[in-house]
């Protein structure tokens, strides 16, 4: 596996391999089983994968977050060279911005629910962030996970007012035997957090379950609610539970016939900031 850490040497690498299909999984490390199966979905339908590694500053509202955000570089290596990737950018901020960057985006609706009021700026530095990897790797196909949905959305528009030239593939979210989505944030969890975590999972089954019985979104939402009422000592904050579309991800109210609808929540376990979702259909 080569690794790159600036700019300059994947762009001297993707020359010597310009007529590659090249599959790009964009990460921020402390990597795990989920991160393990994007890179496999890659392979599947790429001649060359890329995987990049770089805790965005830009994307972090919250210092305190990004400080704590878990670094495990040495290991990640290790864990890519075993699952067959060939080249690893890892740059640092200096290398990827070089001075201030100032350039700001607008997801307009996008950014106006769920994560976009809580996480002010939050979609502008991933745009940026993503957007400059797009053209510094020049993948065919990029592949993030479905946890972020709200992310993933994003980034399919960024691409499509743009006109970048590749497909995004959006993959399945890996989980815990629980329930838990994977996440890098879940090593901040202790063990006794983690294993009662699958509530979260539980409460968007079961929310679901009840819509597609007839219970009117309203009233699901406030059974969910209450059950994370219930566990308060667990689940400390609870920034949103919202149901809507999952593509226009725009709240709704009542249930359309075969239109994907997600639930999708953002809450705390003592410190540690977790999102998940769950796609279907009525």
């Amino acid at each position: 596996m080569v690794i790159a850490y600036t700019k300059q040497e994947v762009k001297t690498w993707r020359s010597e391999h310009h007529n590659a299909v090249i599959g790009f999984v964009p990460t921020m490390g402390a990597l795990h089983k989920g991160h393990l199966a994007l890179i496999e979905e890659a392979q599947k339908v790429s001649d060359l994968v890329v995987v990049s590694i770089f805790v965005n500053p830009l994307q972090f509202n919250n210092p305190s977050d990004f400080e704590k955000y878990p670094q495990t570089l040495a290991a990640d290596i290790q864990l890519l060279k075993a699952a067959g990737v060939e080249l690893l950018f890892a740059p640092n901020a200096a290398e990827m911005y070089g001075s201030t960057a100032t350039l700001t985006l607008d997801f307009g609706s996008l950014n106006q629910v769920m994560e976009g009021p809580n996480r002010p700026g939050h979609f502008s530095g991933v745009g940026l962030v993503v957007g400059k990897l797009f053209n510094i790797v020049q993948p065919a196909k990029a592949f993030f996970g479905l946890k972020d949905l709200q992310q993933v959305r994003v980034i399919e528009r960024m691409v499509a007012d743009l006109d970048m030239p590749l497909s995004i593939i959006p993959c399945p979210t890996i989980r815990e035997s629980n329930g838990l989505a994977l996440s890098s944030r879940n090593t901040r969890l202790t063990e006794i957090q983690r294993n009662e975590a699958g509530i979260i999972y539980q409460v968007l089954s079961d929310t679901a379950s009840k819509i597609k019985k007839g219970t009117s979104i309203s009233e699901a939402l406030l059974m969910a609610n209450s059950v994370l009422e219930r566990n308060q000592g667990l689940i400390t904050n609870t920034e949103y539970l919202q149901v809507v579309n999952a593509h226009s991800l725009q709240p709704i109210k009542y249930v359309e016939e075969a239109v994907e609808i997600a639930i999708c929540i953002a809450c705390f376990i003592g410190e540690v900031r977790l999102i998940d979702n769950l796609i279907f259909k009525v």
